[in-house]
């Protein structure tokens, strides 16, 4: 499914005159400085924030003019970066609530449920305390309920944020074998490199590049955009994009 964004602006969040779009089975990042506006435009998209002016198209049509809340959630499925604690739900609870903006038999849920689980690797942890869970068990319990809720796209707003490494590499490695077509808000920039299709770079609310990230993150605009140097190599483990930093020099010359 397709996303389309055509003259974004959102003024509570700063964000102004973004085009995007993401097409189908595409893990694109939204990248920037904090501030930027890469989780304003998130909840645009999943319909948590309203623009001032603009598109937001998914699958064609428009998520704030054509769609209602309960079938825009039929499309777009979310993990948020602030997710409730779960308190005492089990694994499976969580996942199920995914099933809301739904209408289907019990025993229907319990199998969509089951299968999503299954696709993030947590059938033996269903009745499990969330609370009880890891960092890593945690993203991927709330992965699973997006999933569960059979939306087309997904949208992940820093969902490697508190994650250790291992953690972080196996989220996107499993997000990007689902095929799914998603939008998501990265802060480390060599995990937006490495797994990401394209890139869109955001700065004070705006599109500043947006490509492939080998031609997008050149020491330049790393330079103008995050205020560091910056080499952009390739990992000799992944044969993926990899980059390394310093400060800007004295002269403050990104090169």
């Amino acid at each position: 499914m397709r996303v389309d964004l055509a003259g974004l602006s959102i003024p509570v969040g700063g964000v102004s005159g973004v085009d995007l779009h993401v097409e189908p089975g595409e893990l694109v990042g939204l990248i920037g400085p904090n501030g930027s506006g890469k989780s304003t435009l998130l909840r645009s998209v999943y319909r948590a924030l309203r623009p001032g002016d603009g598109t937001v198209r998914v699958g064609g049509d428009d998520v704030w003019r054509t769609l209602s809340a309960r079938r825009s959630a039929r499309r777009v499925a979310v993990v948020a970066q602030h997710s409730a604690e779960g308190f005492d739900l089990t694994v499976a609870e969580i996942v199920a609530t995914g099933r809301t903006p739904h209408r289907a038999a019990p025993a229907a849920d319990r199998e969509i449920v089951a299968r999503a689980l299954e696709r993030v690797g947590l059938t033996g942890t269903a009745h499990r305390l969330y609370a009880t869970l890891s960092g890593g068990e945690r993203q991927r319990t709330l992965l699973a309920r997006a999933l569960a809720q059979q939306g087309g796209v997904l949208i992940l707003d820093e969902p490697t944020n508190h994650l250790d490494i291992a953690a972080q590499l196996d989220l996107l490695e499993l997000v990007r074998s689902l095929g799914v077509t998603t939008l998501a808000a990265l802060h480390e920039l060599n995990l937006a490199a490495a797994y990401c299709d394209r890139v869109y770079v955001l700065a004070a609310g705006r599109v500043v590049a947006c490509g492939p990230p080998a031609r997008v993150l050149t020491p330049s605009l790393l330079g103008e955009v995050f205020g560091v140097r910056a080499h952009l190599g390739v990992n000799p483990l992944t044969g993926r994009p990899a980059l390394t930093f310093a400060p800007l020099d004295t002269t403050g010359d990104p090169r």
